[in-house]
């Protein structure tokens, strides 16, 4: 299949092919240049595909989902309530509209049942249409701790290192760990509130380099984001810097994770705007400037849009990432963000994220140029996930 635009964004940002092309055999990239360059090894027989008006760039990636939450006022409720078939069918619904919105790669970080591997089966061997999905399958939380009613609860070490070994048996891709409470279960610990140690952490940690595996660490408090930076986690989801009565933001600590290469996902809903309505503006725009001062201070961000929880929809990562353009990021950037540096902070930088041979062929054209209007992202022409080719709506 040969794809052709006016505009191709191999990625990373600065570089741009005007009047280019992609050829992909089966599932891989196999060209990607200038249109007349690429047409010459496509072949009579490939099948064309051109986009004149349009830009052809990476599939996204959404970092931080939640299949198995519907986005309702009330997603804990839905999920508790319903069978095992049911919520598969809505997972299922869910993926296919992240698909239709040009998202190619999702990391689900908790469901319930194991149903992400069996969903992420289903859309690898092509009987469901959707993104590839990286799953966490339970994410491990302490008694009655937040999202509890998932399955992950332990207590003490030889739970935690049973439940990283249980996971991993049951195909996860990653181990999610509730480092801190959460707004979404109520009764628990408050969410800047650390339900795990560090020696704790380093369990899972531990436990997790031995199934090879990286570790998602969820973390709004302060002294949970300290205390997964010292136990080597891949990754911290929201680092909000939150304390009890207030903010801790710790210099140190975030040098440190500059310093360690932990990618921070802060999981910005598509409605991030209303976030501020409801817990007030001087706070959101404290949590929101943090994010800007740590990426100045070399900490390394990706896209992801927590969808699941409370007005985060599945078919709206646009929404989330005009998030980074209100914090003054310039458009390559934000496209980077959900993109080459979103593949590599999810341990996919080798083969997505970027157009180049032997890559995976996840792709998206949008009419019109995101380089100037990250609005063009709201409007896919073709979505290419795994070299099958997807028309959003169809």
């Amino acid at each position: 299949m040969l794809i052709s635009a006016g505009q191709v964004l191999p990625g990373p940002a600065g570089r741009s092919v005007l009047d280019g092309a992609v050829l992909v055999r089966d599932s891989a990239i196999v060209a990607v240049g200038e249109r007349a360059e690429v047409e010459r090894r496509a072949g009579a027989a490939a099948e064309r595909r051109d986009f004149p008006g349009a830009t052809l760039l990476p599939g996204l990636i959404d970092c931080h989902v939640h299949l198995a939450f519907d986005a309702s006022p009330d997603p804990v409720a839905a999920v508790r309530a319903q069978d095992e078939a049911t919520l598969f069918a809505e997972m299922a619904g869910r993926a296919r509209r992240l698909l239709d919105t040009g998202v190619t790669t999702v990391r689900d970080l908790g469901d319930r049942d194991g149903l992400a591997v069996r969903l992420r089966g289903s859309i690898a061997e092509g009987r469901l249409p959707g993104p590839r999905i990286l799953a966490a399958t339970a994410p491990l939380t302490v008694p009655d701790g937040h999202c509890w009613f998932l399955g992950g609860v332990v207590d003490g070490e030889d739970a935690i290192r049973r439940m990283v070994r249980h996971n991993a048996a049951a195909g996860a891709d990653v181990i999610k760990v509730m480092t801190t409470g959460g707004g979404l279960t109520k009764g628990g610990a408050a969410t800047w509130e650390s339900q795990f140690s560090a020696e704790q952490l380093r369990w899972v940690v531990e436990e997790a380099r031995q199934v090879g595996l990286p570790v998602a660490s969820h973390a709004h408090g302060s002294e949970g984001i300290a205390a997964s930076v010292a136990a080597g986690v891949d990754t911290i989801e929201h680092c909000t810097w939150m304390a009890e009565g207030g903010f801790d933001v710790r210099e140190d600590v975030v040098a440190e994770i500059a310093a360690k290469g932990i990618h921070v996902c802060p999981g910005a809903s598509p409605n991030w705007r209303g976030f501020a309505e409801r817990f007030g503006q001087e706070r959101a725009m404290e949590i929101f400037g943090r994010v800007r001062w740590m990426a100045e201070q070399g900490v390394r961000l990706i896209a992801g849009t927590d969808a699941g929880v409370p007005g985060a929809v599945f078919d709206n990562l646009p929404g989330s990432l005009e998030f980074f353009d209100f914090l003054g990021f310039q458009p390559a950037r934000i496209l980077d963000l959900a993109t080459v540096d979103a593949a590599a902070g999810i341990g996919l930088g080798d083969s997505t994220g970027r157009l180049a041979e032997g890559y995976r062929a996840d792709l998206l054209v949008v009419d019109g140029d995101p380089l100037t209007e990250l609005d063009a992202l709201r409007e896919p022409l073709l979505v290419v996930a795994g070299g099958r080719p997807h028309v959003p709506g169809n």
